[in-house]
């Protein structure tokens, strides 16, 4: 062991990894927000450490299911439509 301290190799740890489909991030979504919002959206995900991106792509997410009624999975078909009953008003 050439002098470095490797506790992970000591520890009997196993490691379970449920395998989830990998999502393409491909495309690309430009939206236009106030300066402010922005800061505090930034400084908010810093928070959690996460990046904006991951935040957004995480509420993208909880959008989809809520309105599907039901997990999404990326092999989803795009064009499926929001279960009966899930339509809410935009708030204003």
């Amino acid at each position: 062991m050439n002098g470095l301290f490797q506790p992970w190799k000591s520890l009997p740890v196993k490691i379970e990894s449920k395998r989830m489909p990998i999502e393409s991030r491909t495309a690309r979504l430009t939206i236009l927000i106030d300066p402010r919002k922005k800061a505090v959206f930034e400084r908010l995900c810093a928070g959690e450490d996460a990046t904006s991106s991951q935040v957004v792509r995480r509420l993208i997410r909880e959008y989809i299911e809520r309105r599907l009624g039901r997990p999404w999975h990326p092999e989803d078909d795009p064009e499926e439509k929001a279960a009966p009953g899930t339509t809410q008003s935009r708030p204003r």
